[in-house]
């Protein structure tokens, strides 16, 4: 057969073939789905957390080393010693570990010498190391514990670089500068964390609320915002969103799985020749016997009694984990309860306790946490 004879042919029945179709669809019922309702549809399918008391399996309580001025960055002559400080960042000490990190680093460099002592294996203590090993330092870590055994494992994950990071009725004017270029530093490295099996990754962020939240200044929020980092914060229609709140918001943010992300790091220290010795400061004397000449103070509370830092205060965290639910990988806050979802579990919490140093969980904090969760949960549609 001739082809230009068969399509000329085939062609006038195909359109038959479709008006046949068409005239036995039921009336009203467009022939092919609209692709944007499908688009849209996904914002109406928030997958819901399943929420009960016996699947939570671990409750802890995180101690942040909170000081009202900032967190401490500064080089200081104690003997023979060079000390840099670098602790005390309240609930931003993952979101600035590689920002203030850096700071440490080049007050390491300017004093020229290449074997350092490292005081503390939290994350920032292991970000600060790992940026002067770069650099062709020496590094040797001294510390009490190493993950999962510190206070780096019982926090949340989440971008918060400006999480309880000073009281800013205290806080000297100049800081704002300090913490903005450790903030701008710190986002770009965990740009280069994405897609390393996940350990860090982003993730859509869901503020739910009856009304819109009042900000109040130094009352443990985020005091400072950069713009341009994150994409912006936006407020959904209702219906956007499953909820059953009037005022409910939704932007994309950054979160890290703590157990994986301290055992990369840390093994990337020992790659590189670095070394760890389990060996508690508890005094100066400890810091004396040290052989290096320069000192970097990464120890969060630690510094407390060595350093006589009156100005450093623990901020208790307790967090409630809950077994992984695979479809959700989301964060949810709302008032007096949050969310985020992790690799190794869902960690609810949201209290923060100045002055507390017990790190005994309570049930009955974690029973608030879940009523107030549940009623969330519980009232989405879908």
């Amino acid at each position: 057969m001739n082809r230009r004879n068969f399509f000329e042919k085939a062609v006038p029945a195909s359109f038959a073939i479709g008006a046949i179709a068409s005239s036995c669809a039921p009336k009203g019922q467009p022939l092919y789905s609209d692709k944007h309702f499908h688009i849209s549809k996904g914002y109406h399918q928030i997958p819901k957390l399943r929420l009960s008391m016996d699947r939570i399996v671990k409750e802890t309580v995180g101690l942040r080393p909170f000081r009202a001025s900032g967190p401490r960055i500064e080089s200081e002559q104690m003997g023979n010693k060079t000390i840099v400080h670098n602790y005390g960042h309240g609930g931003s000490g993952w979101s600035l570990s590689w920002g203030t990190g850096n700071m440490a680093r080049n007050m390491v460099l300017a004093t020229k010498e290449k074997k350092i002592a490292m005081l503390g294996c939290g994350t920032v203590g292991i970000a600060t190391a790992r940026l002067l090993q770069e650099s062709g330092c020496e590094v040797t870590i001294y510390t009490k514990d190493v993950p999962p055994n510190i206070t780096s494992n019982l926090a949340t994950g989440t971008w918060s670089p400006a999480s309880r990071v000073c009281d800013v009725k205290v806080a000297k004017p100049e800081f704002k500068a300090i913490w903005e270029e450790a903030t701008r530093f710190s986002f770009r490295r965990f740009q280069n964390l994405l897609g390393m099996g996940e350990i860090a990754a982003w993730a859509e962020e869901y503020g739910v609320f009856d009304d819109a939240p009042q900000y109040i200044p130094g009352a443990g929020g985020e005091d400072f915002e950069l713009e341009g980092l994150l994409p912006e914060r936006v407020r959904l229609d209702k219906k956007e969103h499953p909820f059953n709140a009037n005022h409910v918001t939704r932007r994309a943010n950054m979160m890290f799985n703590i157990p994986s992300y301290l055992r990369h790091h840390l093994n990337d220290f020992l790659m590189f020749g670095g070394k760890v010795k389990i060996q508690e400061i508890k005094k100066m004397d400890d810091i004396d016997a040290l052989s290096e000449r320069v000192v970097v103070n990464c120890m969060g509370l630690g510094a407390k009694p060595v350093f006589d830092d009156k100005e450093l205060t623990p901020v208790s965290g307790q967090l409630s984990c809950l077994i992984p639910q695979s479809d959700v990988n989301y964060k949810l806050y709302t008032r007096g309860a949050n969310f985020i979802s992790r690799k190794d579990g869902i960690y609810l919490g949201s209290n923060g306790i100045v002055g507390n140093w017990d790190t005994t969980p309570s049930r009955e904090q974690t029973e608030k946490v879940f009523t107030i969760l549940n009623k969330v949960m519980t009232e989405m549609k879908g």
